[in-house]
Formats: C-alpha cells, structure tokens, sequence
C-alpha cells in the first residue's frame, strides 16, 4: 500500500495510541521515522504482562511496524540541531506528551508551524492541548472510568467494568491517522498545514456515541447498566452473553416470538414486539433459562434455524483458528528484528482487496540512525561525530 507515498513523518510518540497511529500511517506507505531517546521510548522497555519476545517488549511489537527508528539525545543542543533539520524536511510531526513539552525541547508547535508552513503538526494527549484537564495524565483506564465507559459496562447488580483491553488508545490511534490523513489532504487542496489534536477523553466518548446520544436525549432507562444480564442499559430482552452447558452464547436483537420459537418458550410467543424493552427482564430470564439446558452447539443451531444472529463467546487461544480471521490474515507470521518469529495483528483494512505489506518489522532502537541522517545531508564524519559524543545511538538494523 503506498498511498502516503514520499510522505515523511517523524514520531515523537511514545505509549500506545502514538505509536500505533503511527503504524498505521506506515502502513500506507509513509516514511515514519520514530525519534526515541537513547533508552528507547516508553513502550519499548514496558510490555504487556511483562513478556518479552526475544527480548523484544510486546508493546514495541504491537505497535512498531513499518517504521524506522532513529535514536537521538534531544536534551543537546547537538541533538536538537540535528532533530530540527530532519523536521525542515518533514510533512508530519507527530507526539503524545502532555501539553508543553515539546516546547521545553525547544520545538514549539506554533514556531515549527510559522517556520515550515508546509508541515502538520499533530498532538495527541489525555485530555486535549489546552483546558483545566491538560496537564493531568491520560491512560486508558482512568478514561474509561472518567467518560462513562465503565460505569455502563457489567451487569446492573453488580460494580462497574473496564473493558479487558485499551480500546480507548486503539480508538485514538485511529482518529489520530485520520486527523493527519485528512489534513494531508486539505494541504493538497491549498498548499498550507496545520494543526491536528486528539485528546483520549474524546475518543472515550465517540467510542460511546449511539450510547451516549440515546441518553442525553432522554432515552427511558432504569440505570447505567442493563438489568437480568442485558448486555447494555438500551437494549431489549434477550440481548446478551448466556452460559449454556459448555460455554457461552451471545444473542443479538431478535423478537420475543422468534426467540420462543427457537428456543421451545411459548411464553415468548405471547409478548408483542413492542414489549421487547419494557419486558426485557422477563425476555431474558426466559432466554437465559433455555439456554442453560442446552450445548453451546446445539443452541447455535437452534438460533441459526430461526436466523437470530448469534455467536460463540471466545477467547483469544481460538481466534487462530477462526476460519474468517484466516481468510483476512488477520494474525501474520513473521522473522522479527533478532530472527525470532513474531505474530503481530495486520492492518485491518483492505485496499484493492489487499492488505498493507510489512516492509519492516519492529526495529532495534536507533537501527536506521546513520541511514537517517545521511538522507538528510550529515556526512559520515559528522555522523561519527555524534557517536563519539554519545548524541545519536546507532544499532544492527533489524528485517
């Protein structure tokens, strides 16, 4: 996929809803370079569930595709010297500090923005570039709990529930990409940059909108979450994930008759469609009651004969062998960076019915930083220069 094409942008991001925008733009064919300092950035000495790959933090793996990596000490004016000649030829600079600091680097955003009027700059933060929130870390969690999420996901007899991944700075990540994307595209139109910010708080709430929509425009509801085991607090009866005898089911929006017919309730059949939300705890009780007498197969089937959506609640261990995920190469294979194999999560979008190529694998911190630098125009004796001084850190590049 080469539609970013000849596009340079430079990721001062660190985390997880930086990088992984950054990814993404890699993925379409830009040339990301990634400016970590000589420690490598934060995600790439912290993993998930503190699991290393050879070595390799699972957070770099998930989030460092298609990227190059120069590692630079922008606390010295030589590095700053350097960083700030790569910006002069960018099209994109894109970080997730809190508010400032990028300034105290001496890389403010509205003098980098007067002085290369081509570029976009690109923020992303917790809670947006300015405001009383501004300063206050942003993490996923805290978002959750802070924008609602939490408090409508679980069942209403019990606590509030985070939802078991960070779907906000995956969320992020994506109108982070766009936000770039599309002012690529104004730039193409008028020849001018700008700005694009992206706060977590936001994305917490788009990630929400019908929900959110529904209740600030008066929608009925007894509670934040659904009752008798109803997946969401706007939702009628039988919508839910019910435990059959080897597993769980979750059921879609169906009618109360078709939900009868299908699972042998003819209580079911004697309330109306129009009663689905008012009678929802009955619905569901009378659903989850079926449901519990049956094999997760033949409860499927039993759905499936009456084309009530429905599927299998499953794990990450069987989402290998998912025939659909498959057919998409949803999880590739390939030789990371030390050689060992690494299974990473494609790009989940299709473009001519094909999806982005991995052109390189997560890289070891500082692998292109000589290639960087001599693209730029720094001789190979000035590059060493910067070695002898500890500014630049260069490593064996990766695949």
């Amino acid at each position: 996929m080469d539609a970013l094409r000849d596009i340079k942008v430079l990721s001062f991001n660190h985390f997880l809803a930086g990088p992984a925008a950054a990814q993404l733009l890699g993925d379409l064919g830009a040339d990301v370079v990634t400016i970590e300092p000589l420690e490598g950035a934060f995600q790439r000495n912290w993993a998930v569930a503190g699991h290393f790959v050879d070595g390799q933090s699972v957070n770099h793996l998930s989030t460092g595709r298609n990227k190059r990596s120069l590692s630079v000490n922008l606390k010295s004016e030589q590095g700053r010297s350097i960083v700030e000649r790569l910006i002069a030829a960018a099209d994109v600079v894109m970080e997730n500090f809190r508010p400032g600091a990028m300034a105290r680097l001496g890389f403010d955003p509205e003098r980098l923005l007067r002085d290369y009027p081509r570029l976009i700059y690109a923020a992303a933060s917790g809670f947006g570039a300015d405001g009383p929130f501004a300063q206050r870390p942003g993490q996923d969690l805290l978002l959750q709990a802070m924008s609602g999420l939490a408090a409508h996901t679980g069942r209403a007899d019990g606590p509030p529930v985070p939802v078991g991944s960070v779907v906000i700075d995956q969320h992020a990540a994506a109108l982070y990409a766009m936000g770039i994307v599309s002012t690529l595209f104004r730039r193409e139109r008028t020849g001018k940059g700008g700005r694009v910010d992206v706060s977590l708080l936001q994305a917490a709430v788009d990630l929400q909108g019908e929900s959110i929509t529904a209740w600030l425009n008066g929608a009925p509801r007894q509670g934040p979450r659904g009752p008798a085991g109803v997946a969401s607090w706007f939702s009628a009866g039988g919508y839910g994930v019910h435990q059959a005898i080897d597993g769980f089911v979750a059921v879609s929006m169906s009618t109360p008759a078709n939900l009868g017919r299908a699972l042998g309730v003819a209580a079911l059949g004697e309330i109306s469609e129009n009663e689905a939300f008012v009678r929802r705890e009955d619905i569901t009780a009378h659903v989850a009651t079926a449901i519990a007498s049956l094999s997760v197969a033949e409860a499927v089937a039993r759905l499936d004969a009456c084309d009530i959506w429905n599927a299998v609640v499953e794990d990450y261990d069987t989402l290998m062998e998912n025939p659909q995920l498959k057919h998409l190469g949803a999880f590739p294979t390939v030789d990371g960076a030390t050689g060992a194999p690494i299974t990473l999560v494609a790009h989940p979008v299709r473009y001519d019915g094909e999806a982005p190529q991995v052109r390189h694998v997560p890289q070891p911190l500082g692998a292109q930083t000589r290639d960087i630098l001599g693209e730029a125009g720094f001789s190979a004796d000035e590059i060493d220069g910067f070695l002898a001084a500890g500014t630049i850190r260069q490593a064996e590049q990766g695949g």
